[in-house]
């Protein structure tokens, strides 16, 4: 690459050479940002299911209970 298809290459981008450095640090923290809600969302995900099986379970042995003691 030339140049002067590096200096086309920035005015398509739009950005100016010289800022650079301070998108890829705003970059940065906000990929650091959106991946810490990712994990936590995450994180609640696996809580959420946790509980829902558990009370799927407790349901299932209620029912047997049930079942098994109909007279």
């Amino acid at each position: 690459m030339t140049a002067g298809e590096e200096t086309v290459g920035e005015e398509i981008s739009g950005r100016d050479p010289d800022a650079g450095d301070r998108l890829s640090q705003e970059q940065r923290s906000l990929e650091q940002r959106r991946l810490a809600r990712e994990t936590k969302d995450e994180r609640h995900m696996w809580v959420f299911l946790a509980y829902f099986l558990f009370g799927i379970h407790i349901v299932a042995f209620v029912m047997i209970y049930a079942v098994r003691h109909a007279k």
